[in-house]
């Protein structure tokens, strides 16, 4: 085995370790994979030898290619908090895929990555290193280009955000799906007062159709405007085959058509009651998604 070969399988052992790194910071699954392709070229190209820590080497590296990514992603916007939804990762009702684990650990919901998309790109990377994969404040500030103090309060800022907009959601699936399938009896029954019920009252749903004008962003808040949606939604229900899922380690469901994915809808629950709803509906975005539920 030479050199390169022995680099390629050290990097090889880090990669899922970099993917959820890039994935919490990007939001986008073909994102994360080129930010972890880029931080290979990068290592390839350097010498080693003085690398002590190369997990945490490689880590500060694809936190940099991310941060230059959001940037450059701010800059392309010509609204720089353009809203959109996340890449969902869907797994099968009853477990989640082996190769996408590390990727949903730690309730890395939708709803999370919502929130994290609302922060500026240096805080969502100081949040990001910091809270979620324990990266010190002075490894993070050159990233940044601030000080360890300036990081730690871009760190602080972002944990503010994030308490105060992202559910904690229960952990226990089996209630989260109980919620869920209460949710679509009262929706298919037309039953606005069991929708209210099982809704959180400050619930909100959000839903990405993709790009205007075929698409747009839809944002409700409130349990009885949720509620009233929910039934609205009901009336097409019936040309959709629905399929129960894991959507980022949660209770969801899949609607497809003949078989191809119409959406993905992941729920947050906390304390029995839904608080979030995240509708994917984009049809381009959905082809590009990896859909394990759909498969025979």
């Amino acid at each position: 085995m030479n050199e390169q070969e022995f680099l390629a399988n050290r990097f090889e052992a880090h990669r899922t370790h970099l993917k959820a790194v890039a994935y919490r910071m990007l939001g986008s699954l073909g994102e994360a994979d080129d930010a972890v392709q880029e931080a290979w070229i990068r290592l390839s190209r350097t010498d080693t030898s003085e690398v002590e820590n190369l997990g945490g080497w490689l880590t500060t590296v694809v936190g940099r290619v991310c941060l230059d990514m959001l940037r450059s992603r701010t800059a392309r916007r010509e609204d720089p908090l353009e809203a959109h939804l996340p890449d969902p990762i869907v797994s099968h009702a009853d477990r989640v895929d082996p190769e996408y684990e590390v990727l949903v650990a730690d309730s890395v919901g939708l709803a999370l990555l919502v929130v994290l998309e609302s922060l500026n790109p240096a805080e969502r990377l100081a949040f990001v290193l910091h809270d979620m994969f324990g990266v010190s404040f002075d490894e993070i500030a050159p990233i940044v280009g601030r000080s360890p103090i300036a990081a730690r309060q871009l760190a602080s800022r972002a944990r503010r955000r994030v308490r105060g907009a992202a559910p904690v959601p229960d952990p226990d699936l089996t209630l989260q799906r109980q919620v869920v399938d209460a949710f679509q009896a009262a929706a298919r029954a037309g039953d606005f007062g069991a929708l209210v019920a099982v809704l959180d009252p400050d619930v909100v749903l959000r839903a990405d159709r993709g790009a205007i004008p075929e698409g747009g962003w839809t944002e409700i808040h409130g349990a009885a405007a949720v509620a009233g949606q929910a039934s609205t939604f009901q009336r097409f229900a019936s040309a959709y085959s629905t399929q129960p899922a894991l959507v980022n380690g949660a209770a969801g469901l899949v609607n497809t058509v003949e078989g191809q994915p119409m959406s993905v809808i992941s729920f947050a629950i906390a304390n029995g009651k839904i608080v979030a709803i995240d509708i994917l509906a984009d049809p381009a975005r959905l082809r590009r998604l990896h859909l394990a539920v759909l498969d025979a």
